[in-house]
């Protein structure tokens, strides 16, 4: 049993915060609320999604640009970032083994991927393909650029 000092109620307040950190591993904060990820990129409207991480050197030269990029695109895409250390469980499971990673979300599913440093004219021109348009639609997918499939997938492709 704690006693009622401060060192107590300090530990207690922790492991409140331990607990809240914990059941929150998958959420995103949106203007002080909190979404979950596959929330977010179930959306009809695209997300881009920025992986990063706090030590990447390229990732922090990224960021002012995909700043510029999210003013331009105003409310027609959503972007946001992910913190690759912090939602360990996000980034393993889309297989996020290089930094930068961009991706490019819409109805839960992953449209467009790419890593490595972008500058903002590519990054809006990669962006406006997937503006104003519906993933449910057959002519949509075809003008969308090519998702990458493994040699693995190549190879059981019916």
């Amino acid at each position: 049993m704690f006693a009622a000092t401060n060192g107590g109620i300090n530990l207690f307040k922790a492991m409140e915060q331990l607990k809240l950190k914990i059941s929150y591993k998958n959420t995103i904060m949106s203007n002080k609320k909190k979404l979950k990820f596959k929330d977010v990129i179930n959306s009809k409207k695209p997300v881009l999604v920025d992986f990063y991480a706090t030590w990447c050197g390229p990732c922090q030269a990224l960021s002012p640009i995909i700043g510029e990029v999210k003013k331009e695109l105003g409310t027609d895409m959503r972007v946001i970032k992910i913190d690759v250390d912090k939602k360990k469980s996000i980034s393993n499971k889309y297989k996020i083994k290089s930094l930068p990673t961009l991706a490019i979300f819409q109805n839960g599913e992953m449209l467009w991927r790419a890593s490595g440093m972008k500058t903002k004219s590519e990054l809006l021109s990669i962006t406006s393909q997937f503006i104003g348009k519906s993933s449910s639609s057959t002519s949509d997918k075809a003008n969308a650029p090519e998702k990458k499939t493994s040699w693995f997938g190549k190879l059981f492709k019916k």
